[in-house]
């Protein structure tokens, strides 16, 4: 059984549509990567899931639990992280997660004892006393995943954690992540940081204009978008005439010239050679005929395809 489903999931505000029949299957265990352009869809479909909002049609199911008819069953098994979290005024952590502890029917000796766990769990134990309002960013993200494991939830939903974090603190909050994945949570997060949801999640899932796009492994999403290669050559001169001779080469679709890295003595000019292997040839022989033809080669290089340039490719449609 799916921990998290949406079925046909839609959600309508007048005249605009912000989900049109979402349709996602996040297993027990998975960490999955919400992606999207601003205003895709991203943070209605975790209102939804969070029960922060009703759907205008269609379904959505929490451990089999159905949104909007079993909230009260839903919430004990969910944690929901806002992009940005709130306190009251003079309040400090401590008193901030015993109160949500309280919240969440945690007394005594065990509600203590729950608030030191999470504490060191997200390693703020050392700002117990430090006022919530006068912790940094990064650290009022962590205080705010602390609040959401009071209760043990085995669903967290996630919405830009790292958003206006400094390295460093992403840095803390993706180790903080992996630790919750490995104590086997279910992790939905939206994120607009790319590199690092590659690295996090094991399943992706890509949105735009309330559709989902791609929803699947992170290799299967970057095989997709793999339309053939970019290709680098640095030329030390006659670029111009390289350039003419690459383009006749077989499965060549493409070839720009732009000046090479300031730094880079060895060669002032790239041709970006745009290839497409359907043609029967490899883009390794290029630098042969290059070489026979005269030329000096001072760079070869294929630009990699990545989570970043997958997601740049189906949301602009190039991919079908």
């Amino acid at each position: 059984m799916p921990m998290i489903e949406t079925i046909n999931l839609t959600k309508r505000y007048g005249d605009l549509v912000a989900l049109n029949n979402l349709n996602l299957t996040i297993n027990e265990g998975d960490c999955f990567g919400f992606i999207g352009p601003n205003g895709a869809g991203k943070t209605t479909t975790i209102k939804i899931l969070a029960t922060l909002l009703k759907p205008s049609s269609g379904q959505a199911n929490i451990a089999g639990l159905t949104v909007g008819f079993q909230n009260r069953q839903i919430r004990p098994l969910i944690g929901y992280v806002p992009d940005f979290m709130g306190a009251y005024e003079d309040m400090v952590v401590t008193e901030y997660l015993e109160f949500f502890a309280a919240a969440y029917n945690i007394h005594g000796s065990q509600r203590q004892k729950v608030v030191k766990d999470v504490l060191e769990l997200t390693d703020l134990s050392y700002k117990a006393t430090a006022e919530v309002n006068g912790l940094s960013r990064g650290m009022q993200q962590r205080l705010s995943v602390a609040r959401v494991l009071l209760h043990d939830p085995k669903v967290l939903l996630m919405d830009e954690p790292a958003s206006g974090l400094d390295p460093r603190a992403r840095i803390e909050m993706r180790e903080l992540l992996k630790e919750l994945r490995r104590m086997g949570k279910t992790i939905l997060i939206s994120s607009h940081i790319l590199p690092e949801l590659a690295e996090l999640c094991n399943v992706v899932g890509i949105i735009e204009r309330g559709q989902l796009l791609f929803n699947g492994p992170v290799a299967e999403i970057v095989r997709r978008a793999k339309m053939g290669h970019v290709i680098h050559i640095g030329v030390a001169d006659r670029h111009e005439e390289a350039a003419k001779v690459v383009q006749k080469f077989p499965g060549v679709r493409k070839v720009s010239v732009a000046d090479a890295d300031p730094n880079d003595r060895a060669g002032r000019h790239l041709l970006h050679v745009d290839f497409d292997e359907s043609a029967g040839r490899t883009f390794t022989d290029i630098p042969n005929m290059l070489i026979n033809g005269g030329f000096r080669i001072t760079k070869f290089t294929e630009e990699p395809v990545n989570l970043e340039t997958a997601f740049m490719r189906l949301t602009k449609g190039l991919v079908q």
